[in-house]
């Protein structure tokens, strides 16, 4: 029998994860919620870009979606620039007895070690008593640094460090509100962005350190962050708008989980507008980005991830692969156990059912 599903944010992965939704047969679409006025009474398919009518259409009304029983949600609403908002709607679908899994709010990730354990049991409180379980993933934070290193470690006789990169040209990136405000790109540089906020950095992957943590077993005495800019040299445009001379155009950062003063869990980021700009920096393995995992220890690793889609370029892969990640987990969260569930206590998620014969 498919599992219902209401689903909730049609952005940037949330329509990857609706297309998904919709031509996946384990899955029966019950609603779907948007946040946006003109999407309002528009069918699933055409907010997924897809050419067929599925006979549901958009609402933007929690208590309509909720009316129509669904077994999961995937929730895909921006979680970024409205975290409590993100907290109470996914607070309110456990509630009722909804699942739900999704890309948002990050710091439900992992939060023990990162929000106040009076929040974590509030939402596990809620959660048991509704049997219902949440699980929140992507990529980064996501399977490039939990799934990944944690299965590579696993390999391993000896851990000293595990280090989690992104490397990425941005430019095609289509989300003004996490480019311009949350990342701060095209921003004067005495104008700090949200991400770069003290405590920021430490927070948003504060749950993928903790994570990783938790599953090599030690306890994280500190977690420090820093980050450098780099300006346009000039004016350009990218997909989602306008960089002016002098602005953000490159920027580089580190968060580390120190364990006796030594960086034992670190996530670095490097994300260029432009593939000209501080060539000093890691590169990606790829034309355009890549994730790259590297352990130190015995044995030590080295592992370039590259996506890429036959759709878009890598940031188009790149987000598919989210929403992949989130749309295949609905089966083993609606089996879980209630309260949040992480990757350290689902069973391992496979791509059974989605073989579909190719061009070789």
């Amino acid at each position: 029998m498919a599992i219902r599903v209401a689903h909730i944010g049609t952005g940037n992965v949330g329509r990857l994860a609706l297309r998904q939704l919709v031509t996946d047969p384990r899955f029966e679409l019950t609603a779907v919620w948007v946040s946006s006025d003109a999407k309002v009474g528009k069918d699933a398919g055409e907010l997924a870009g897809l050419d067929v009518a599925t006979g549901i259409t958009a609402v933007n009304d929690l208590d309509a979606l909720l009316a129509t029983e669904p077994d999961c949600a995937v929730y895909c609403a921006m979680g970024d620039d409205r975290l409590v908002e993100a907290i109470g709607d996914v607070r309110r679908l456990l509630a009722a007895g909804v699942n739900v899994v999704g890309s948002a709010p990050g710091l439900l990730q992992y939060p023990w070690q990162v929000m106040p354990d009076k929040y974590i049991a509030r939402m596990e409180d809620t959660a048991r008593q509704a049997n219902s379980s949440l699980f929140i993933t992507g990529i980064d934070p996501g399977f490039a640094n939990d799934l990944i290193p944690l299965a590579l470690t696993a390999t391993c006789q000896q851990v000293e460090q595990v280090r989690c990169m992104e490397l990425a040209d941005y430019a095609t990136y289509d989300g003004s509100t996490v480019m311009f405000d949350v990342m701060g790109f095209g921003k004067p540089f005495d104008e700090p962005a949200i991400l770069l906020q003290p405590g920021m950095l430490g927070m948003a992957w504060g749950t993928a350190i903790q994570q990783l943590a938790a599953g090599l077993g030690i306890e994280v005495d500190d977690i420090t962050e820093s980050y450098e800019r780099e300006p346009a040299p000039e004016a350009f445009d990218i997909a989602v708008g306008h960089v002016p001379e002098g602005s953000v155009a490159a920027m580089r950062f580190e968060i580390s989980g120190m364990v006796n003063g030594r960086p034992v869990i670190v996530i670095e980021h490097v994300t260029r507008l432009r593939d000209d700009l501080r060539p000093d920096w890691p590169r990606p393995a790829q034309p355009g980005g890549s994730y790259r995992v590297e352990i130190i220890g015995e044995p030590s690793y080295a592992v370039d991830i590259c996506p890429s889609s036959r759709r878009g370029d890598h940031n188009h892969a790149a987000i598919v692969a989210a929403a992949g990640r989130i749309v295949n987990a609905i089966p083993a969260v609606v089996a879980a156990d209630p309260g949040i569930r992480t990757t350290l206590d689902l069973p391992l998620i496979t791509g059974k059912g989605l073989y579909a014969a190719g061009v070789a």
